[in-house]
């Protein structure tokens, strides 16, 4: 029975070794998130455009209570010093300070995070083809940077980034 139980500590020990602890799961065909990693990444389905993702950008981020405060058009910058953007690169902000103002009123600091940041990018996929991604700057990886963030600012960087991640989700298949 000893050796029975041991046996069974060992193996839920070496699975817990195994397990990845640094991922969150995020479901609905949507990419895991690295813990470790500062960038979320997703790639847009195929058929929506560049357009319609920036149609279903503005729609649904302002369903979701946030404002675009500036957008920053990378690719277009590039082409004007005569360098190839090899596709679409910009970002875009957003910002809902109900969602992120605690963080802010605890940590002053954290404003040279803000506003959040959506990249929208094109890069070759496996088969060298240009793919359009969506990439996000993660708040609750951003909150590493304060000394001792307190758990609201922690409650409130954790909703700002789920929040995200849903507008992402929809955004990606081209939803309104």
């Amino acid at each position: 029975m000893r050796l029975f139980i041991c046996m069974l500590c060992w193996l839920s020990i070496s699975l817990a070794w195994a397990a990845p602890v640094h991922v969150r799961v995020i479901g609905h065909g949507m990419p895991d998130v690295d813990l470790d990693n500062a960038i979320y990444e997703v790639p847009v389905k195929p058929g929506v455009t560049y357009h319609d993702l920036v149609d279903s950008l503005k729609s649904i981020s302002e369903g979701m209570n946030f404002v675009n405060p500036a957008n920053f058009p990378i690719g277009e910058h590039m082409k004007l010093r005569g360098q190839d953007p090899q596709g679409v690169k910009e970002v875009r902000t957003f910002c809902n300070l109900s969602m992120g103002t605690e963080i802010i009123l605890d940590h002053p600091e954290f404003l040279v995070f803000a506003p959040c940041r959506l990249a929208i990018y094109e890069k070759p996929d496996a088969s060298g083809k240009r793919q359009l991604y969506l990439g996000l700057d993660r708040p609750t990886h951003d909150l590493k940077n304060i000394k001792q963030p307190t758990a609201r600012a922690q409650a409130s960087a954790q909703q700002l980034e789920d929040a995200l991640i849903e507008l992402m989700e929809k955004a990606r298949r081209g939803d309104f």
